[in-house]
């Protein structure tokens, strides 16, 4: 079980998002925070990298994924960074909020923010059932 979370706050990324024609010309900006869980002691003891997390590898993997997709919905997008750090990164836990700039009026950001574990993806999705890739 783990007991401490990696925070990532404020991964700004640029992909296409969005249902409207105008949303889907053009890449759009997103927010992305993260809390991962871990278990850290064994790092905390060792102080040795070898026994850490590589939250370095996975934001790495999310740039990538995130720069060159195109989804419609926020709530896609996020389970897709979701997948990405559970099911890819083997981490335990993650919480993802997805945040849209500018979305709508009067308000800073829309965004949703979800909580997956292993358990939510042991199936894999049908091709072109999550996202596109631009």
């Amino acid at each position: 079980m783990f007991v401490d979370l990696i925070e990532i706050d404020g991964l700004r990324l640029r992909c296409v998002i969005g249902c409207r024609d105008e949303e889907r010309r053009d890449r759009s900006d997103v927010v992305i925070d993260l809390r991962i869980g871990v278990d850290a002691r064994p790092t905390a003891a060792s102080d040795d990298l070898a026994d850490a997390w590589n939250y370095r590898t996975a934001t790495k993997a999310i740039i990538a994924h995130v720069e060159e997709s195109s989804y419609r919905t926020v709530e896609t997008l996020a389970t897709a960074v979701a997948r990405i750090v559970v099911a890819e990164h083997g981490a335990p836990y993650v919480q993802v909020r997805v945040r849209k700039p500018g979305a709508l009026r009067f308000a800073d950001t829309v965004g949703v923010m979800i909580e997956r574990t292993p358990a939510d993806f042991t199936e894999r999705p049908a091709a072109g059932s999550e996202g596109e890739s631009s």
